[in-house]
């Protein structure tokens, strides 16, 4: 059993602009006490345990504010596509999990990028039935807008050449690929995970995320119920190692007032959120732009949740104390979200709620200057793999594309995230690309948008706080939650420690 009183012994950056570095940190009951010089703390605290990592730089504990935890718990266990470089290594990867596989059972699997499979056009079912006949296969696009199946999963789906399109989807000809909304039809045909799968995913991302760091999360919605449930199992338990922000889906917001869910801080998990989407995503050429679109002829996307709807259950998130959280990858769907949240502003900020974009990734430039006073929650380490994409389908916006550095100057606060299991939490490339803007082919995307290690791990840090409304993390200052982040240099290897 740990002291009741701990100094901790390192070089520590308190994010606190009164006294932003020290040399030790009194902890006690799980909070901050004291700040200040070793000698002071000890003084204070003779019979403290002392924890020397005088090796070490303490800051803030890591919170990774855009995630989909269970989801991502899930995805270590499936065929892991990121990388993959042609169909042939998808085929051969494939092909080896059906040799483990129990014929007729689902395989799932994720993490591909049209561009970097060489394919010009979507890939059909045909590709996938060379490998797997006898196991129905599903396979997500790295941005999770996209999916890529066979002929035994949209038989058992029911889809034909004849099936029309969804509602806000897209069935692709030749057969093979569903766009958006129509991976849906593909999707309710998949088991349902059982209550200990369940449980069993959430720990599995959560105690993941741990061991690079993080001390926190924002879970984004993007899941079916049973992940949510999870989390809160494990928070009830005291088997949950993190704090966790979880987002609601705006579809199940008139439920949630039934049941009279509200804001309620407190504890390790809380509903802060409720989610809607603006549009899709760059790589499945499903984010909403405006004219002239892709420069490859594809189009102007697919918008999704419509401005109106963002306004009128963006009002009831606010009167409920929750947080309206929106996905824009696109410049029109930016744009049409912001011009939504001028409408909700003033019901925000008399509740404190600061409003949220998720992405906010392709941008006019008038419109930067609107996030001011607004979350703008980005995900750096997409930028390595997006950039040849961006260079090729959108030259047009490439200035304003993951702006961190001119949102940041606008007055946005930046919340950085993974969208795992869309990216692998990966501290190191998240600070890579935010203060490098390297691609994965070792080019610069508009290098002015480059930002400091320090702003990297405020917007790690303190942003993600600012966000959730967790006044008490993300800095260390007396009263502040006991959860902080290890490093041997910033920016590189990172161990979580809460105490």
């Amino acid at each position: 059993m740990r002291a009741p009183l701990t100094v901790i012994h390192a070089r520590t950056l308190t994010l606190d602009d009164a006294l932003p570095e020290v040399q030790a940190v009194l902890v006690g009951g799980g909070r901050v006490l004291a700040v200040g010089s070793a000698d002071e703390l000890r003084a204070q605290a003779p019979r403290a345990e002392v924890l020397d990592h005088r090796d070490l730089l303490l800051t803030p504990g890591l919170c990774d504010a855009h995630i989909h935890l269970v989801m991502y718990g899930a995805s270590l266990g499936e065929v892991n596509l990121a990388g993959a470089r042609s169909v042939a290594e998808v085929q051969a990867k494939v092909a080896q999990r059906t040799v483990t596989t129990p014929t007729g059972t689902w395989i799932r699997g994720g993490g591909f990028l049209l561009s970097e499979l060489g394919l010009g056009d979507y890939p059909t079912a045909a590709l996938l039935d060379e490998v797997s006949p006898h196991h129905p296969v599903i396979l997500y696009s790295r941005d999770h807008h996209m999916t890529w199946v066979n002929s035994a999963a949209l038989r058992a789906a029911g889809i034909t050449d004849a099936t029309a399109d969804p509602e806000g989807g897209k069935i692709v000809h030749p057969l093979g690929c569903l766009l958006e909304g129509a991976s849906d039809l593909v999707v309710a045909q998949l088991p349902s995970p059982t209550e200990a799968e369940w449980l069993a995913h959430a720990k599995a991302g959560a105690d993941d995320l741990t061991s690079r760091g993080f001390v926190s999360a924002h879970t984004m919605a993007y899941e079916e119920p049973g992940a949510p449930r999870a989390v809160q199992t494990l928070a009830a338990r005291g088997e949950l190692p993190l704090r966790v922000w979880a987002c609601l889906p705006h579809q199940r917001l008139e439920h949630a007032r039934e049941l009279g869910l509200a804001l309620a801080p407190g504890g390790l998990f809380q509903w802060g959120g409720v989610k809607f989407f603006a549009d899709g995503a760059l790589g499945s050429r499903t984010a909403w732009l405006h004219a002239p679109g892709f420069a490859d002829g594809s189009g102007t996307g697919i918008p999704l949740d419509p401005p109106e709807l963002i306004v009128e259950r963006g009002r009831q998130a606010i009167d409920l104390g929750l947080t309206p959280v929106t996905h824009a990858i696109g410049d029109r769907a930016n744009t049409e979200v912001l011009d939504a949240y001028d409408q909700l502003r003033p019901a925000a900020e008399a509740r404190g709620i600061r409003l949220r974009i998720e992405h906010a990734q392709h941008l006019r430039p008038q419109d930067i200057p609107r996030f001011r006073g607004l979350t703008a929650s980005v995900q750096p380490i997409h930028l390595q793999a997006d950039a040849p994409m961006i260079r090729t389908l959108l030259p047009h916006l490439e200035a304003g594309s993951y702006a961190f550095k001119s949102l940041q100057d606008a007055g946005a606060i930046l919340a950085l995230g993974s969208d795992a299991p869309v990216a692998p939490p990966d501290v190191r490339a998240t600070f890579a690309a935010a203060t490098t803007r390297l691609d994965d082919g070792g080019r610069r995307l508009t290098p002015g948008e480059t930002i400091s290690d320090l702003d990297v791990l405020r917007a790690y840090t303190r942003g993600p706080a600012l966000a959730a409304g967790w006044n008490d993390e993300g800095i260390i200052r007396p009263g502040a939650r006991a959860a902080f982040t290890l490093w041997d240099r910033l920016g590189a290897t990172a161990q979580a420690l809460v105490l």
